[in-house]
């Protein structure tokens, strides 16, 4: 609503809407959630790229997760947290509780939190020694302060 009647609106409503910052496939699934109510599955071209060892699931739901939310449709922003939910592990860890820190998805974020309170330190310094997890150290500190609370409830 805001992009086409509100203060961002790009000229007139005859002229076409450019998305930016956003990958062709993930505004696809977008779409088609707007059309079909169900959550969309990642298509086949990508799934090949996860084969390859290229981008994966995850990814591909951090990015439909933020197009969710720029596009305030709640339904499928839960729907996303859902199935990151079922993904949480050591190497994804830090990047879903960016994204769930940076689109405040609280139980996406105690969910992670959670995650980190009952692994070892040597595995909490793996998760650390990432950029994502970089990145919550200088945007987020409140992410710390919990993952400090609850480490220290571990003892």
């Amino acid at each position: 609503m805001a992009q086409l009647f509100g203060p961002m609106r790009e000229g007139t409503t005859a002229a076409a809407i450019q998305i930016q910052d956003m990958e062709p496939d993930i505004f696809k699934a977008l779409l088609g959630f707007v059309y079909t109510d169900l959550m969309p599955e990642m298509e086949a071209e990508r799934e090949a790229e996860v084969e390859e060892g290229g981008a994966d699931e995850v990814t591909w739901l951090r990015h439909l997760l933020a197009a969710a939310d720029r596009f305030d449709l709640q339904r499928l922003k839960s729907m996303c947290e859902e199935r990151l939910l079922e993904h949480i592990d050591l190497s994804s860890v830090s990047a879903i509780l960016a994204v769930a820190a940076q689109l405040q998805c609280c139980g996406l974020r105690e969910a992670c939190l959670e995650f980190l309170k009952v692994q070892s330190a040597a595995d909490l310094g793996e998760v650390m020694a990432t950029s994502d997890w970089e990145h919550i150290g200088a945007t987020d500190h409140s992410v710390l302060n919990q993952l400090i609370a609850k480490l220290a409830s571990k003892v």
